[in-house]
């Protein structure tokens, strides 16, 4: 893992946008590393060719520090990269890590909590949005503790027509592995408590905006 690029460089590489790093560089001197609590940010996720993949255009950043980023998405416009435009239909509480290789949506509804979690590279901030690099896979969890992995046959071929390399991979699929054991185990956010802690804030962070 030592020998793939940091965060930043990560993102200049696969996004082709070195005025990213200066960006970040300037952030960085103003001490800004994240989004700032109780505003709304853009989340955006890119594919490893640089193309954009889908844009959340509203989250409410719940907390944000050096490990994570927690935000809300409540009947949000969430942009495909093929223009298509929709709207979320209940509301999900967003944890974007700095350090892990995916990212996890937990979906409110009447019969439960939904977790969806994209493999995907760590997620930075670069004053504009949370973004991040998809890698195709995804798991998703259900109320009663069943999960299902989703998209492996897109895996495979982006593998091959991006050019991931085998670092990449190996580490993707390892993050794979750690993400369903941390679903096994009921390690945050996959646990009531933990949804209804944030969802609580969320509630509370609304009241004192309006």
């Amino acid at each position: 893992m030592r020998d793939l690029p940091g965060r930043e460089g990560l993102f200049a590489k696969y996004l082709h946008d070195a005025r990213l790093i200066s960006k970040m560089g300037e952030l960085k001197k103003r001490g800004i590393m994240y989004p700032k609590k109780g505003t709304y940010t853009y989340i955006q996720s890119f594919k490893h060719d640089g193309s954009l993949h889908r844009t959340w255009c509203k989250a409410f950043v719940l907390e944000a520090d050096e490990d994570h980023v927690v935000a809300v998405t409540d009947r949000a416009w969430v942009i495909e990269a093929d223009g298509r435009k929709w709207i979320t239909r209940e509301p999900a509480i967003c944890f974007l890590y700095n350090k892990y290789w995916f990212n996890v949506i937990s979906m409110i509804r009447h019969t439960g909590v939904y977790y969806y979690c994209n493999l995907a590279s760590p997620s930075i901030y670069d004053g504009e949005a949370v973004k991040n690099i998809d890698y195709d896979l995804d798991v998703k969890l259900y109320p009663d503790g069943g999960y299902q992995i989703l998209d492996e046959n897109e895996y495979a071929e982006h593998a091959k027509e991006m050019n991931y390399s085998t670092d990449i991979m190996r580490i993707v699929e390892k993050q794979m592995d750690e993400l369903i054991g941390m679903m096994k185990e009921g390690k945050d956010p996959f646990n009531q408590e933990c949804i209804d802690r944030y969802y609580d804030m969320y509630l509370e962070m609304s009241r004192s905006e309006e």
